[in-house]
């Protein structure tokens, strides 16, 4: 797959793992998604581990590939998840494009990479979407700030009545954060099927959650299930938000400690007016 640039250029998707033989209409269907953020294949346990093993952000492992298989084994489930701190095919990951390998790992017919940040060869940092269903366009975008943080705009169908699937990792402060949301909310806030999804790095009632919800049609289906850090969770960074069209359930916390976050996941019910094909 040729990575375009980090401009809001519409690409063709992706990587088909298998054909899909039987297409039938996906409209009234129930649809699992979701999002993790999967610190490179890092498996954290404690904030000591911070530092302990602090190194395997800058240096190959072997344990990445193994918390990778069982990062893959759990997404097997899903129809469509969004990753954040994927690495894209750096040196630390010994050039592995992790959602490439996820898509693979799990049985996903599709998957496209979005690099934020790259140091060198060294470190690709990306988000991801891996997908059952083929999308029909891609956008990459660069979010305002510092260098580094991105969205990535998936839509399934066509532009007449289309899923939108919104996958972004925030940056850590709140002035930068508010000014991407400010980004996203334009680019996002006048349709009406989406799935914004991600490591927003802020809880429920922050100021810039309020803007979010304020300014899109989307909105939190549960405020109350905490993500990080994974060993004892106590904040909600990681969130699935929906507009109102798309019927949502079943949302939860998976209790997996792979990465120092815990996956969030949604079964959404699609309108029937929406026609999409797997």
């Amino acid at each position: 797959m040729n990575h375009p640039s980090q401009e809001s250029t519409a690409v063709t998707v992706a990587e088909p793992v298998a054909k899909q033989e039987n297409q039938s209409s996906l409209a009234g269907r129930r649809l699992r998604l979701a999002s993790f953020n999967i610190q490179t294949g890092i498996h954290t346990a404690s904030y000591r581990q911070y530092i302990t093993r602090g190194w395997q952000h800058f240096l190959p492992t072997n344990k990445r590939v193994h918390n990778l298989d069982r990062i893959g084994n759990l997404l097997r489930g899903f129809d469509i998840v969004g990753l954040q701190e994927v690495e894209g095919g750096g040196r630390r990951s010994d050039y592995i494009v992790q959602t490439e390998y996820l898509a693979h790992r799990a049985g996903f017919s599709f998957w496209h990479n979005h690099i934020n940040r790259r140091i060198g060869n060294h470190a690709l940092h990306s988000n991801g979407i891996i997908s059952r269903l083929q999308p029909s366009s891609i956008k990459e975008h660069n979010l305002p700030g510092l260098p580094g943080r991105g969205a990535l705009v998936v839509r399934f169908g066509d532009k007449r009545m289309s899923l939108v699937v919104c996958i972004i990792h925030l940056a850590l402060g709140r002035r930068g954060r508010m000014r991407q949301i400010g980004f996203i909310s334009d680019l996002i806030g006048h349709l009406p099927c989406v799935v914004l999804m991600g490591d927003l790095n802020c809880e429920p009632n922050t100021p810039e959650m309020n803007h979010l919800v304020t300014n899109t049609q989307l909105c939190d289906p549960v405020a109350d299930l905490k993500t990080f850090p994974s060993w004892r969770p106590q904040r909600k960074i990681d969130h699935i938000l929906v507009t109102p069209d798309l019927h949502a359930d079943n949302i939860r916390v998976l209790n997996f400690t792979c990465s120092d976050h815990l996956p969030v996941a949604i079964d959404i019910t699609l309108p029937n007016n929406l026609h999409l094909v797997a």
